[in-house]
């Protein structure tokens, strides 16, 4: 079974952050996304829950 995006609808990138304010992915990373494999898609989902959890708000890097 394919990994399902974590998109909710919400798709505006906080300024500061660099984040998704609604799935916590990185514009790189919701732009690469229909590429990944599905090892890929979960770490990027492990990664973003993370994000979500910790409220990290640091810039990620480039």
């Amino acid at each position: 079974m394919p990994v399902k995006s974590p998109c909710i609808g919400t798709c505006v990138l906080d300024p500061k952050s660099g984040y998704c304010m609604g799935c916590y992915r990185t514009g790189d990373e919701i732009g690469a996304w229909m590429g990944m494999s599905d090892g890929s898609k979960k770490r990027v989902i492990a990664k973003a829950k993370q994000r979500r959890v910790s409220g990290k708000k640091e810039v990620p890097a480039a």
